[in-house]
């Protein structure tokens, strides 16, 4: 017989249990709670949320450094577009949400780290009617930075074209707790022996990576992002594209794929790489086959855009 355990037991158990990664999870905040906690083993989600057992809900995953926070405007515009894009509410206002992340990361006491928001539909039932739950959830957790090597940039990346299709439509432009398309993505390239995986949409044009934007220079030296139907903007790619225009012409259409085996460069853009060149694509050298000028550049210039334009998280 399985043991009835009682709110004591409970505690004692939850303390005693291993806790794959806690030492990554610095701070988080729970909004039934209403209080930011240090210990990673009391970072716990009801069951019954939605955000769990449906994948309804919808987040942003932001970067922190030396005291200041970058894009975080960029990221609540996009958050709450994305809760509203699928009817939800978020439980606070824009500013006392701006306020709460950046005490979350304050209370961290990281020099540097990533900070996830969650907005999910909330407790309340298992069935798929959203009515059972009468509040929406909201998680805010500071964790660990997993800084890379230099070599990651130096030397560069690989890529595959993965088995698992884009999302389409308006679900591509959500950025949902549903990633199981994602994980699958990340998965099937790890199988396939590369670094990251490139999807397309069922026209075979080029839509993102697993979590990342991916951009070429094409063989006129154009600055090239997909047409982005099936695919999310990310807004490191929206920083990019400004800051690249600075430099040289950028364009936005379609890729076909054919176009990745013949040109200059391929470069993936995200929140915790910045820019990074991939160097082998399918098992195919890409350009010369070590990262090029612009996916160099690019990173130069996105690390002291982020320096520059970060915001402090203490308020004077």
């Amino acid at each position: 017989m399985v043991e009835i355990g009682n709110e004591q037991l409970f505690w004692e158990r939850l303390q005693a249990l291993p806790r794959p990664g806690e030492e990554n999870f610095l701070a988080f905040y729970d909004h039934r709670l209403g209080a930011i906690f240090t210990n990673p083993r009391l970072m716990l989600i009801p069951l019954d949320d939605h955000l769990v057992h449906r994948g309804d809900g919808v987040f942003e995953a932001l970067r922190f450094e030396d005291g200041a926070i970058y894009q975080l405007g960029e990221h609540l515009l996009r958050l709450e577009r994305s809760a509203g894009a699928i009817g939800l509410a978020l439980p606070i206002g824009t500013a006392e949400l701006d306020d709460l992340i950046r005490q979350v990361c304050v209370v961290s006491k990281a020099d540097e780290g990533n900070v996830m928001v969650f907005v999910g539909r909330g407790p309340g039932g298992f069935t798929l009617d959203t009515r059972e739950c009468p509040h929406p959830s909201l998680y805010i957790v500071a964790k660990r930075f997993a800084r890379k090597p230099e070599s990651f940039w130096t030397a560069g990346v690989s890529a595959v074209r993965t088995r698992i299709p884009a999302k389409q439509g308006w679900m591509s432009q959500i950025k949902s707790v549903n990633y199981l398309p994602n994980v699958l993505m990340k998965k099937d390239a790890v199988e396939q022996g590369a670094d990251y995986p490139l999807c397309f949409d069922g026209d075979g044009f080029l839509a993102e990576g697993s979590t990342e934007n991916a951009v070429l220079v094409d063989r006129d030296g154009v600055f090239v992002v997909p047409e982005l139907k099936n695919a999310l903007m990310g807004t490191t790619l929206k920083r990019a594209m400004s800051l690249a225009g600075g430099f040289m012409p950028v364009a936005t259409r379609p890729v076909p794929e054919s176009e990745l085996y013949d040109c200059r460069e391929i470069i993936l853009l995200g929140t915790s790489i910045d820019a990074v060149g991939v160097v082998r694509y399918n098992g195919r050298v890409v350009g010369d086959g070590v990262p090029g000028p612009v996916s160099l550049r690019l990173r130069e210039l996105l690390v002291a855009d982020r320096k520059a334009h970060g915001q402090p998280l203490l308020r004077t």
